[in-house]
């Protein structure tokens, strides 16, 4: 079902916005996109897929989309605070979905490799662009990929040859402010890893706190055999933001790819994540820590498709929900008939720190082949007061025990995470959040 009530066009100002600019075949991409989504409109609650999240809130407001880069009081001098001054990187940065040159910092790249602005490389090597942009996520299958795909002007292009390992992480940062009404921005990234590399990518999506904006982010990523791919994404939106994204992914054979979500911003923000398992041999994984208090509503889902024999694939998703916040955790495991040898493992568990908080999960497994080995598990619960009981009979204060505590569920994703500065920085947000006056812990005597 799709919410007709909604002037798309008037929403998304097509026509103003999807520029005549680019080669034909963008033009036609954004046609189409745009076409499909016009015609369809976008899920209601009686979609299943999206019955636990109301878009209304969203759909009912006008956004604005920014055609040209502009500061919007982002400088120089506050990129410390949103990158990682201590870790050698490669960085580009967007502000509003717009390429902002002075701000980032690519630095020498092993030879081949490409770490660029997608508007300069729709201008500069279009040919290897329309190899792989747009060919994996699929507009007609989810409304904001439509949506995102309608504006595709700019975003980031990575791509590294084959048998090159890029040693420094490469950091994409989009953030999102406006000093006049309510801007949104739909950045495309896509990530070429050809086969026998090996790389680290950065995702991080913030912005000005207290501002009202959309961001609607599409990352596809084309992993061929033998690569080793670690994949961060990081969101800490104003909290008064909206946050769409989708990360489609396909696997090459005898791969190690992850990627983990971390998510603490935002008042309205869903996120999907499609793996697609194309070859034998693969290790894939997927983290994510979720944290979510006051009106706060975050939706996961997540697709593994096991599509090949002798492949492994492990899913931890974990959620800290405060105040009236709303939470979903939606994760399937597809196995398909000719997969066999399939070991997969799927977990959430998520902590409800007042009585008001909710989530909704529904951790599913669809398997056709019958040598494998799958399982699947949800977990919600509160803090343990035996646990707390226990640490303050121990002379620990009755706060700093409720902390601790949860900083050891946190930890399980937390210390996955390779790259140091950014896990230091991430148990850095979790402690911040946690000492929030209006972050309600539970009063346990």
């Amino acid at each position: 079902m799709a919410d007709k009530s909604i002037d798309i066009t008037n929403f998304a100002k097509f026509e103003e916005t999807a520029p005549a600019a680019g080669p034909s075949w963008l033009r036609s991409l954004r046609a189409q996109a745009r076409d499909h989504l016009t015609r369809d409109g976008f899920p209601t609650t009686k979609n299943e897929e999206w019955r636990f999240t109301r878009l209304r809130p969203l759909l009912a407001r006008d956004f604005h989309l920014e055609k040209r880069y502009r500061a919007n009081g982002l400088s120089a001098g506050d990129l410390s605070e949103l990158t990682f001054p201590d870790q050698d990187c490669h960085r580009v940065v967007l502000v509003n979905g717009n390429h902002a040159k002075g701000l980032s910092a690519v630095g020498r790249l092993p030879k081949g490799v490409l770490v660029e602005s997608m508007k300069n490389v729709l201008c500069d090597k279009p040919a290897l662009l329309k190899k792989y942009l747009a060919r994996h996520a699929d507009p007609t299958k989810n409304p904001f990929v439509a949506l995102n795909t309608a504006h595709l002007t700019d975003g980031v292009f990575v791509y590294i040859p084959k048998g090159i390992t890029v040693e420094e992480p490469i950091h994409l940062l989009f953030y999102s402010a406006s000093r006049k009404g309510s801007p949104m921005s739909h950045p495309r990234t896509l990530i070429v890893a050809e086969e026998q590399s090996t790389a680290t990518i950065i995702e991080s999506y913030t912005g000005h706190e207290g501002d009202v904006y959309f961001s609607n982010p599409v990352t596809e990523i084309v992993v061929g055999d033998g690569v080793s791919l670690d994949h961060y994404k990081i969101q800490k939106e104003s909290r008064s933001a909206y946050h769409t994204a989708t990360l489609q992914a396909r696997l090459g054979r005898d791969i190690r790819f992850r990627t983990d979500f971390l998510s603490f911003g935002g008042e309205l923000v869903r996120n999907d994540v499609n793996t697609y398992l194309d070859g034998e041999g693969i290790d894939c994984t997927l983290n994510g820590l979720y944290v979510a208090r006051g009106h706060q509503h975050v939706d996961n889902h997540t697709n593994i498709d096991h599509a090949r024999p002798h492949c492994d694939s492990y899913e931890l998703y974990k959620g800290i929900l405060s105040g009236r916040a709303r939470a979903v955790f939606n994760g399937k495991i597809h196995v398909h008939p000719d997969a066999q040898k399939t070991d997969a493992k799927q977990s959430n568990a998520c902590i409800l720190l007042s009585d008001n908080a909710q989530i909704n999960t529904n951790p599913q497994l669809e398997i056709y082949a019958d040598d494998v080995k799958c399982t699947h598990g949800a977990v919600v619960g509160q803090i343990d007061e035996k646990a707390v009981f226990y640490m303050r009979s121990r002379g620990i204060d009755k706060v700093e025990a409720r902390h601790m505590l949860i900083h050891a569920f946190a930890n399980q994703v937390i210390e996955q995470v390779k790259v140091d500065p950014l896990r230091d920085r991430l148990a850095a947000d979790l402690s911040e959040w946690l000492s929030n006056p209006e972050t309600e812990l539970p009063d346990t005597h």
